[in-house]
């Protein structure tokens, strides 16, 4: 316990040496955990304290096993069969120190999942640590706990002040109380789509200011909002509200600079304005700042961003300060066209992300944010919507430094109780709020495939709307519906249509005849004139695909979501190539979006084994890109692709088999064996090259494609399959292959 106080001691004492505007201290290590089931849901000092607790870093859930290997139970899915939700309790101690005196103190939690209530005690138990755990001295037990505050919902940042609460220059101890059943007040109001991973599963961090400063507590803000109009190559209008409080008790006079510089620091305009704050209330304060030759931000062609910095001076001195990105863009959805940034086409060839991955649940580092970004990018992707909730602010910002469009959104999915109105409107306020300022979000989402009761869902989706409109009038606003229905009457209270659609999984057929008749296409032409003045966004399409699962051939299945023990990857590459193939050539999509980028948890929906969704085009634990991943990095990367398809059906029965080859460098030349294969046809884009009646020798066969490069680089991929007559399928069909895979 002493050497933990001494710690604790040193870092915040260095910290207030370097105290000046404003000091953000990252506040994760040392945490102490215990996860229930208790007895009871009061604050029972006797069972809470009982026993030993597990000391832990943040960020940190409790669910990152249970959740993503519990198998299903027979008898049905009651509470904690399969994995544990209800409360658990986080402890940290911690001693402010004395130059905290006169200045404001406020806690910062980035997520927790789902409910938050937060306590404060000046007088914590005395504690011994062992190597990985704590235990308490029950006898000195004293329940001074102070009520801090309370937060509902998983995935939005939110703010406490502790100021008054805090005795400076002894211990003090926050005890964090951590829920994550559903509830139908609270948006997700199940684990059906995804899993809600208990715990603080992001950052926190103390934030110290002066008692005059930039909204801290703005629903978790940053205080200052910045809006831009009149955008072009000549000049850009931006504008600037800043939230400030004045907590001195006095009036005060200060002056509001704000700078904008370039990338290499130097200067590109400021403006300061003087002012007189009252003693009381939040003032909002605006400045207007004309750029003129602004450097605009063209998506991932270049991501240009300045930096603003507003500072708060009094007499002289700099008594807040928050930087903030700007990239200069403005951004249209042009019925019938597409998406155009800064005037010009830019195409948004999307992905969907959901945050959790294996081992982790949802408890990510940076570095883990980084690999799915680097993933995203390399296939070619424009843009991403963020499903289906909000996520990091991190990963935020580096799509605003990476250039890549992003659609966000609330957890209002799935299910609709008629209990959760404040909460989605609180969610929603708290999204926008918390990311107004980056330039990467082009589109707030305003809920996913919610219907009845109808009455109230369009009541409420309606206000969604309304509340948007209200924070951030300049953005776009969506709603998806999960029908082929364009005019059902919920999901017509946004500027944009999301349209989720499976054909050929949930409902409908892949292919009918030929690949030029499909219903995929069949619905896109009628919707192309039945509904040619609506801003439509294909906004998922997807099929499970299980590595392991293999299949030479794969027919025309419709549902095939109803046959769970077999997922052949085979059969999602021929739905993307499908669905791709359509999207590519009907206008009517202004955007597209494909579920999902990466296999993720479904603990109460799971098809397979493992409870998992197997639409991501790449594996879980990201070691493994599928053959859809390079579908569609042949179609929309600018780098050279040339791939082979089919790389893991290794033992083949077929003697006689098509070859499919993916190549954005024209046409490959293929050979099995060292022999040429002659006649190629195209297939649904310019990248899908198809050779039919390909024969194989009995045995180890060698498939190799090979492209000349207009530079004269060679590129080559090639694969492995033996073939023998036993292999082949019989009338049960699927068949495993004999694929080494971590996390499957």
């Amino acid at each position: 316990m002493i050497k933990r106080i001494f710690y604790t001691l040193f870092f915040i004492g260095i910290t207030i040496l370097h105290l000046q505007a404003r000091t953000v201290i990252p506040f994760n290590a040392n945490w102490s955990f215990k996860k229930g089931p208790f007895s009871t849901s009061a604050l029972d000092y006797n069972q809470i304290f009982d026993g030993k607790w597990q000391l832990v870093t943040l960020p940190h859930t409790w669910n990152a096993t249970d959740m993503q290997t519990a198998e299903i139970k027979p008898g049905g899915l009651g509470k904690n069969e399969r994995f544990y939700t209800g409360d658990a309790y986080y402890r940290k101690t911690f001693v402010p120190g004395s130059d905290w005196k006169g200045k404001r103190i406020f806690i910062r939690f980035e997520g927790v999942n789902t409910n938050t209530e937060v306590y404060l005690n000046n007088k914590p138990l005395s504690s011994k640590a062992g190597k990985n755990d704590i235990t308490y001295d029950n006898s000195q037990r004293n329940g001074n706990y102070s009520f801090v505050g309370r937060h509902q919902g998983g995935y939005s940042a939110f703010v406490f002040e502790l100021t008054n609460m805090l005795q400076l220059g002894v211990e003090n101890e926050l005890l964090v109380k951590v829920n994550n059943e559903a509830s139908p007040q609270v948006i997700p109001v199940n684990h059906t789509l995804f899993p809600m991973y208990g715990g603080i599963y992001r950052p926190v961090e103390l934030i110290v200011t002066d008692d005059i400063h930039v909204a801290v507590n703005d629903f978790a803000s940053q205080g200052v909002y910045i809006t831009q109009q009149n955008v072009s190559k000549k000049t850009a209008d931006i504008a600037l509200k800043i939230k400030i409080d004045n907590k001195s008790g006095k009036i005060q006079p200060i002056e509001l600079l704000t700078t904008i510089f370039e990338k290499d620091g130097t200067i590109k305009a400021k403006q300061q304005t003087a002012y007189t704050l009252p003693p009381q209330g939040r003032q909002v304060l605006s400045q207007q700042i004309v750029i003129k030759s602004p450097h605009l931000w063209q998506g991932l062609d270049d991501p240009y961003l300045y930096k603003v910095v507003t500072q708060i001076k009094k007499d002289g001195q700099v008594i807040d300060e928050v930087t903030t990105p700007l990239g200069i863009r403005k951004f249209e959805l042009r019925t019938g066209q597409g998406f155009f940034l800064n005037d010009i086409k830019y195409p948004l060839y999307g992905v969907c992300r959901h945050q959790d991955r294996w081992g982790k649940g949802s408890a990510l580092s940076n570095a883990d944010h980084d690999e799915d970004l680097s993933i995203i990018k390399e296939m070619g992707a424009t843009s991403i919507r963020l499903a289906h909730y909000q996520q990091s602010s991190y990963f935020y910002s580096k799509c605003d430094s990476i250039g890549l469009v992003i659609w966000a959104e609330i957890p209002f999915v799935n299910r609709v109780t008629t209990f959760e109105d404040n909460n989605a409107q609180q969610q929603l306020k708290e999204l926008i709020r918390q990311n107004f300022n980056h330039p990467s979000i082009y589109i707030w989402g305003m809920h996913n495939e919610v219907y009845s009761p109808s009455a109230y869902t369009i009541e409420l989706t309606t206000k969604l709307n309304d509340l948007a409109k209200s924070e951030d009038p300049d953005r776009y606003t969506v709603s998806v519906s999960g029908y082929n229905v364009i005019d059902h009457p919920v999901n017509n209270n946004a500027d944009v249509q999301g349209i989720n659609h499976y054909f050929g999984w949930y409902n409908g057929e892949l292919e009918n005849k030929s690949d030029k008749d499909n219903d995929v296409a069949t619905w896109a032409q009628r919707i192309s004139k039945e509904f040619k003045d609506y801003k439509i966004i294909f906004s998922e399409y997807g099929a499970e695909a299980v590595p392991e699962d293999q299949a030479e051939e794969v027919g025309n299945f419709g549902n095939q979501w109803s046959n769970p023990s077999f997922f052949p990857e085979e059969y999602a590459t021929k739905f993307h190539e499908v669905h791709w193939g359509v999207i590519s050539k009907s206008p009517i999509f202004l955007g597209s979006y494909v579920w999902n980028t990466f296999d993720f948890a479904t603990p109460i929906t799971a098809l397979n084994v493992n409870p998992r969704n197997y639409k991501g085009l790449v594996s879980f634990d990201r070691k493994l890109k599928k053959d859809g991943f390079y579908w569609y990095k042949a179609n929309w990367s600018k780098e050279p692709v040339l791939y082979v398809t089919q790389r893991r059906m290794i033992n083949r029965g077929n003697e006689i088999t098509p070859v499919t080859i993916y190549s954005n460098r024209g046409e490959p030349t293929l050979t099995v064996n060292g022999t040429v294969i002659k006649g190629v046809r195209k297939g649904q884009t310019d990248v899908h090259y198809i050779f039919d009646n390909v024969k194989l020798t009995k045995g180890a066969n060698t498939i190799e494609a090979k492209i000349i490069q207009k530079d004269g680089k060679i590129l080559t991929d090639s694969i492995h399959w033996n073939y023998d007559p036993s292999y082949k399928q019989n009338a049960s069909g699927p068949t495993k292959s004999k694929t080494e895979h971590v996390g499957l």
